[in-house]
């Protein structure tokens, strides 16, 4: 099954992540390179950035609904899939993911029960790193899911 190696991909990225909300809070090597360049604008710099940051968390995977945990499964079984939409790429034009390429993110449907439709809730997964996340509210925001608890 591949959902669970996900720990060793993230200690890399949240070390990275630590080191650039340091520097951002306290000065240093991304504090220069910003004092070098033309001051951004106050609403990119107070608003943007922070709700960037806020809207990526964890979740443990004993957390998910068991919706996801079915999602998963059939994630790992590579089908078949309720909806004809599971699986197409997902295009992350709200930003809240990090970046990468087109087509590096597929999305998928997290069934909710007494919905008349697809409803909110989605598994986001990135091929390369083999990284989940979990919205509730259809994009809003995300949760990677910690599979070791």
């Amino acid at each position: 099954m591949r959902r669970h190696p996900h720990t060793l991909s993230r200690t890399p990225r949240l070390a990275a992540l630590t080191a650039l909300g340091a520097a951002l809070l306290i000065g240093g090597p991304a504090a220069t390179a910003q004092a070098q360049a033309p001051a951004p604008s106050p609403v990119s710099a107070a608003v943007l950035a922070p709700a960037r940051a806020a809207a990526v968390g964890d979740i443990c995977s004993s957390a998910l609904p068991s919706q996801a945990h079915d999602t998963l499964e059939l994630i790992d079984a590579g089908g078949p899939f309720p909806y004809p939409q599971d699986g197409i790429v997902f295009q992350n034009r709200e930003g809240i993911l990090p970046d990468q390429s087109t087509g590096y993110y597929h999305e998928y449907t997290v069934k909710t029960p007494g919905s008349s439709d697809r409803g909110a809730r989605r598994i986001v997964t990135g091929e390369e790193t083999d990284e989940d996340y979990y919205t509730s509210d259809h994009y809003a925001s995300f949760d990677l899911i910690d599979f070791t608890c």
